[in-house]
């Protein structure tokens, strides 16, 4: 069985490898809203999603209780998420002090979620979101590559634009080499969001590039404002 599992992931990784290729090399699409994005003061979007067990889960769950954080994340190969899972273990406890219910939302698949999960010592729910519904009900765009690439020789935009194929093969070789396949969309934006009780949001944080993560302290005294 366990053989059965790890080839099944294994598949599922490689197809979200050729989807993150197709994309990288398309370049990013999204880059305008269409119609004004769920502002503070606007109902949450409720949407029904799948957790990293496969199980059928309302976003509205998360803060039937009290408030939630809902951490809408990048693709599960992607190191600016990597940086913030480690955050969010050191974090995690202040954010469920303050009183929120917390959750992940990726673009992986549940077996990809839990795999994630697993490696990166993620404690709360990981909601999966592969064709990125969710993140786009929330008003997340694709990044442009001054957002995504601002760390990297300007050489390198004139090279991507000159022959993406060969520039993602070299760039997904890099990546693999060092244990962390390229998948999913590799344009996507991040954001997290503070929901009220209420079903009302109370903060919303949409990076402007990638590894604009929020000083906890935002989203704890957001938290504490709801509560």
């Amino acid at each position: 069985m366990v053989n059965t599992v790890s080839n099944d992931l294994n598949e599922l990784i490689n197809q979200a490898m050729d989807n993150w290729f197709e994309r990288f090399v398309a370049g990013p699409k999204r880059l305008r809203w269409e119609e004004l994005p769920p502002q503070i003061g606007d109902p949450a979007p409720d949407l029904e999603i799948r957790d990293s067990t496969g199980t059928w889960r309302q976003l509205r769950e998360f803060w039937a209780d009290g408030p939630a954080l809902l951490l809408f994340w990048r693709h599960f190969g992607c190191g600016c998420g990597i940086k913030r899972a480690d955050q969010l273990a050191q974090e995690y406890e202040e954010y469920v002090e303050a009183g929120a219910t917390v959750a992940v939302v990726g673009e992986g698949d549940p077996k990809r979620g839990a795999a994630y999960a697993d490696e990166y010592d993620i404690d709360c729910p990981v909601l999966c979101d592969p064709d990125g519904t969710a993140h786009e009900t929330y008003g997340l765009l694709d990044f442009t590559l001054p957002q995504l690439w601002y760390m990297i020789p300007y050489e390198s935009f004139d090279r991507y634009q000159e022959n993406p194929e060969q520039f993602a093969e070299e760039f997904d070789e890099k990546y693999r080499d060092d244990g962390r396949p390229k998948v999913d969309n590799p344009w996507r934006q991040p954001g997290e969001f503070v929901v009220d009780e209420d079903g009302v949001l109370h903060l919303a944080y949409r990076y402007q590039y990638c590894e604009d993560f929020p000083d906890p302290r935002v989203l704890t005294t957001a938290i504490r404002e709801t509560a």
